[in-house]
């Protein structure tokens, strides 16, 4: 895998004016229009490096976005992280302790597990239980296609089909290292009416992703009838392709003490023609494709023992 640095292309967002926020948790805000309705909630910094989506929530809140039904909550998340976030070495700060977006198990949240991470999500749990409808804003360590993460039930799908943004929809399982936000139960429940999304807007630190990420928060409260197009229209792409779907058949966990080493610098959505093609070595074990057109999907640099190292998927449609 490339040891690439990337340049940080963001202006880096001031937050502080939104921390006192109305919830009594710093740094989440629900506007209440007063009008039954569903509660959208549009989440960012899960990962203190993710940049586009602090800079799509301080859009919002600075074009006056209210909702004309229900209520709108926007969420700077992992605020703990993204304080020590220094562009001279922004692959530093994902997190402080641990990884955000794997503690959202119930095993995890009723546990014991002390750390920056496990508070902060104790603490928005309670928000997260009130949202019918959940957008976590994320974006890649490597430039890629930006994609909609729909986790595995049909409903998750359905939703990204009526979104039709970005090109690309992905439906996958999650981590086997823990849940993330997207996965937390309600939004797991098939029976059940809540829903979320996960958009991963390109390259961290490129910016083309703020405004992807800026035109998947308000395509995902048109969804809604949250706002009106018109307040939408000038951050919209004119023509958007068919969305295609793409199916995770799995992610390659790190089982080996030594890590893993891929066997060419994959950048994210490679598609590898031939089923046996070796694509990295889990310690001296080799990984290679186990279908033909595999698409290889968010290759991490994080790669030390129970982290994913790439989810490998076929496009559906």
């Amino acid at each position: 895998m490339s040891d690439k640095i990337y340049t940080v292309e963001l202006n880096i967002p001031d937050i502080t004016p939104y921390r006192e926020g109305n919830t009594g948790v710093d740094y989440v805000t629900t506007f209440d229009s007063g009008v039954e309705g569903p509660h959208v909630m549009i989440s960012a910094l899960v990962h203190g490096n993710e940049i586009c989506g602090a800079l799509a929530l301080d859009h919002l809140f600075r074009e006056g976005i209210r909702p004309f039904h229900g209520k709108l909550t926007l969420a700077f998340v992992n605020v703990a992280a993204f304080e020590r976030f220094d562009p001279k070495s922004p692959d530093d700060f994902r997190f402080v302790d641990e990884d955000f977006n794997r503690t959202w198990g119930e095993d995890v949240l009723d546990g014991d597990r002390d750390t920056v991470e496990t508070r902060r999500a104790r603490e928005i749990r309670p928000i997260v239980d009130q949202a019918d409808y959940l957008l976590d804003i994320h974006s890649m360590q490597h430039p890629c296609v930006p994609l909609m993460m729909t986790g595995p039930a049909e409903k998750g799908r359905q939703l990204a089909r009526d979104i039709g943004f970005p090109e690309y929809a992905v439906t996958d399982k999650g981590h086997d290292a823990g849940k993330r936000m997207r996965d937390y139960s309600p939004f797991l429940d098939p029976d059940s009416p809540r829903n979320a999304l996960l958009v991963e807007c390109g390259q961290h630190w490129e910016s083309s992703s703020e405004d992807v990420a800026i035109e998947s928060a308000y395509r995902f409260l048109l969804q809604f009838g949250m706002i009106e197009k018109d307040v939408a229209k000038p951050y919209l792409s004119s023509d958007l392709p068919d969305q295609k779907l793409v199916e995770v058949e799995g992610p390659v966990t790190i089982a080996s003490d030594e890590g893993f080493r891929f066997s060419e610098s994959w950048l994210g959505f490679d598609v590898i023609e031939k089923a046996g093609t070796v694509i990295g070595w889990d310690g001296d074990k080799p990984v290679a494709t186990p279908f033909d057109d595999c698409v290889l999907i968010m290759p991490s640099r994080r790669l030390t023992k129970g982290n994913t190292a790439v989810r490998l998927g076929r496009i559906l449609s």
